[in-house]
């Protein structure tokens, strides 16, 4: 009933037999006379996909930066400009993807009543029942941060700013200016301006406008600061214990390939923890595989690590496809027209998931 089909010899599954296509790009293959009967799937091999967040800060001088100290006593202001990446959030989700080297058709006799569900790449999925293909979280979105406009503070000045070409002289008139906005400011909130907001609604933008005029003016003398969220995705396929570089940070660029060494080296470390085994059986001796056996993955286990600079960004053990071995299942559990079987496998790993008596009505 079964027999490993070489990567090169296989028709698409498609074209083995009628597929029914739902939501989640599953396909139902029968055993019919145009395919001889025959039904080819595939196992899968245990990928990541990982979606790294970074958080993006970018600091901008002021234009009258050294005169910050002097005018507003802040010994504190951006004096050149910078960016900073910190990495926030890393999350891994396995996933299968077909293995060229692990096709095998399932042989059938005319009349059988055995069929198989597939994702769209072939991988089994279930035998005699319905199941749905993996479906990969989308990755978390990019979020701009709002840019301040660094020359806002050229709509709060006269025209005698505007003239002079001493920046001594223009941060002296910048700091008056502040002067009288907090002034303005305490009037308004004692109730002492000479013109009073008709109400609180009034009051409330009379505020807010100030505000902003503080904000710009003051961001003249201090710097901008103001940040954003950048999400990149991976792919890796853990294949032996080892180290290695995924991708690297720059505080000038980023996210930068393993190869620019413009940024810092995040790692990704696999470490088996166990390998996959063939069951024995009560004398402790290794099960004989059925005679043309259904074959799935019993995965083995590994802890995959994520890290940078000696920091642990991401760790967690899993089950691997690749670390494991294949085994199978007597084909006459799914055939028997009296009581069936049906199965169900993990589409991550090919590792079987449930298995028990048919659903007669499907």
């Amino acid at each position: 009933m079964r027999r490993f089909i070489p990567a090169l010899c296989v028709a698409t599954a498609s074209l083995l037999a009628p597929s029914l296509l739902n939501a989640q790009q599953t396909k139902i293959l029968t055993a019919e006379k145009h395919n001889e009967y025959g039904l080819v799937y595939t196992l899968p091999v245990t990928t990541l996909k990982i979606d790294v967040t970074a958080k993006r800060t970018v600091s901008k001088a002021g234009p009258y930066f050294q005169y910050a100290k002097k005018f507003l006593g802040n010994d504190r202001a951006i004096q050149s400009d910078s960016e900073q990446w910190e990495i926030t959030d890393v999350r891994v989700t396995p996933y299968g993807v077909p293995d060229m080297e692990a096709r095998y058709l399932m042989q059938l006799k005319p009349g059988a009543v055995t069929w198989i569900c597939v994702d769209r790449d072939g991988m089994l999925l279930a035998i005699n029942a319905r199941a749905d293909a993996q479906e990969l979280p989308d990755a978390p979105g990019d979020e701009k941060g709002n840019a301040p406009d660094e020359r806002e503070y050229l709509k709060y000045v006269g025209e005698d700013f505007l003239a002079s070409q001493s920046s001594a002289k223009q941060a002296q008139m910048l700091a008056e200016s502040l002067m009288e906005i907090r002034d303005s400011r305490i009037s308004l909130t004692r109730g002492t301006a000479e013109t009073m907001p008709t109400d609180g609604r009034q009051l409330e933008l009379m505020l807010q406008e100030l505000a902003r005029q503080e904000a710009a003016i003051t961001g003249a003398f201090t710097g901008f600061t103001y940040s954003e969220t950048v999400v990149r995705s991976f792919t890796f396929t853990p294949e032996e214990d080892g180290k290695q570089v995924l991708f690297r940070m720059s505080d000038f660029a980023g996210f930068c390939r393993p190869d620019d060494y413009a940024g810092d080296p995040v790692y990704i470390s696999v470490n088996i923890e166990k390998r996959g085994e063939i069951p024995v059986d009560a004398k402790g001796e290794e099960k004989k595989l059925p005679k043309d056996a259904v074959i799935y993955n019993l995965p083995g286990t590994a802890r995959v690590t994520i890290s940078l600079g000696g920091r642990t960004l991401y760790q967690r053990s899993s089950e691997y496809s690749q670390f494991g071995v294949r085994f199978g299942l007597n084909p006459t559990l799914f055939s028997d027209k009296k009581m069936r079987s049906m199965a169900t496998f993990d589409p991550a790993t090919g590792a079987l998931l449930e298995i028990g008596p048919a659903d007669e009505s499907e």
